[in-house]
């Protein structure tokens, strides 16, 4: 269960995000509370409010950029544990820092410049009870509301073609473009698994969505959306509820993992299991199902039908065409990239629960193995894994067409 405790502060001047760049970050101690500074180029408006579960402190700002200097992030210092911050969603950025423990606001305001200095954002955080946190209820903040969640759709047949004009007399009927959905794992502030030499797998995981989306599209078989197509974070709800309203038949979510053991490489592929087939692979699906908390939003009050899409309308006909492709997909991805000896997993990712799409998780390798982040990294990686993919993808629904003709 996730709690939210907003403080909102706001400005009379709204900001202009073009002119907003955030040049610094700095956190220090002082005395019994915790002080972080954002130096910024102008002036803006602000949202701060308080999570719980685990302990977090939010601040929302318009859509700004970033310069900051060539130093780590401040972290461990007084209350803060660790700090992120990206793109929430298109007109806002969010920084979240994860706190040590029940945390209040006890003011946040704007300086205007001064001397040498530009306008600063100042936020002090001093430490509380749980009760104190949780005490008053209080209205979210706009930005921490949940989405209205849409009707649930009515599941047709699995694969029913939609309807289409019948072809004209004497003309063979024009072939029905597939639907494919590729989801780049997390994004914006939820950065995701970060490599032995710095790459972030939001990035990685966005290059190899483009290309295959690219490479798919050339057929003129398919089209092809992208959960997202830059670096903005996405709900794991949302990335599902994408997949349905554009009528999607199958629905590959991109990812690259992270592990202990630096030695272990190599690409493999999930497809949805209640019971995870390791310890590795459980851990894994916990962790990337904990995405909407890591991203500063509180899911305490969600609807039913929203977690019911989530986490208990997986049919059994879409997961056996799921584990069907994943295993065509390993055989045409070992032939182009290095694959994992145990490559076909199963795990209880969230991102694979819509009811009627077919969906599979790949995980194109490890960032922490040296060779694996550097390979991550090229046109050639991409080129080959698009290839072996479409390979995969065609027969899959060469399959299906043949079963509808039967």
């Amino acid at each position: 269960m996730v709690f939210a405790t907003p403080l909102l502060w706001g400005l009379a001047t709204p900001a202009v995000a073009a002119d907003a760049i955030v040049t610094d970050i700095r956190v220090g101690k002082q005395d019994q509370q915790t002080r972080l500074v954002l130096e910024l180029s102008g002036r803006i408006a602000f949202n701060a409010f308080t999570l719980a579960d685990p302990y977090r402190v939010v601040i929302d700002l318009p859509e700004v950029g970033w310069r900051l200097p060539a130093r780590p992030l401040p972290a461990r210092t007084g209350l803060l544990k660790s700090l992120r911050y990206g793109l929430f969603k298109p007109g806002t950025t969010r920084i979240v820092l994860d706190v040590t423990g029940p945390t209040r606001i006890s003011q946040a305001f704007l300086l205007d410049p001064g001397g040498a200095q530009s306008y600063r954002l100042v936020l002090d955080m001093a430490l509380t009870t749980r009760q104190a946190m949780l005490g008053k209820p209080q209205s979210k903040p706009p930005t921490a509301a949940a989405i209205p969640p849409k009707p649930v759709q009515k599941a047709s047949l699995p694969f029913a073609p939609p309807l289409r004009k019948p072809a004209a007399k004497g003309q063979k009927p024009k072939p029905r473009k597939r639907v494919i959905i590729i989801d780049p794992g997390h994004g914006g502030v939820d950065p995701g698994t970060l490599g032995r030499s710095g790459t972030y797998e939001k990035h990685v995981t966005l290059s190899a969505a483009r290309a295959l989306k690219q490479h798919l599209e050339k057929t003129g078989r398919y089209t092809v959306k992208l959960t997202r197509n830059r670096d903005v974070f996405i709900r794991l709800r949302d990335r599902v509820a994408i997949a349905r309203d554009a009528g999607g038949e199958l629905f590959i979510s991109v990812h690259a993992d992270a592990i202990k053991n630096r030695n272990i490489r190599g690409l493999s592929v999930y497809t949805l299991s209640e019971r995870a087939s390791d310890k590795e692979a459980a851990a894994l699906a916990d962790k990337e199902n904990k995405a909407d908390l890591i991203a500063g939003i509180d899911l305490s009050n969600e609807s039913q039908e929203v977690t019911n899409i989530l986490i208990d309308l997986a049919q059994r006909e879409s997961m056996n065409q799921s584990a069907r492709f994943a295993a065509s997909l390993v055989k045409d991805l070992r032939k182009e990239v290095k694959v994992l000896r145990n490559t076909h997993r199963f795990a209880g990712f969230a991102v694979l629960k819509a009811p009627d799409i077919p969906s599979i998780l790949v995980e194109l390798g490890f960032l922490s193995n040296r060779q694996d982040e550097k390979e991550l990294r090229t046109k050639s990686f991409r080129r080959r894994l698009a290839r072996g993919m479409l390979t995969s993808i065609d027969a899959f629904f060469a399959r299906i067409e043949e079963a509808q003709r039967r």
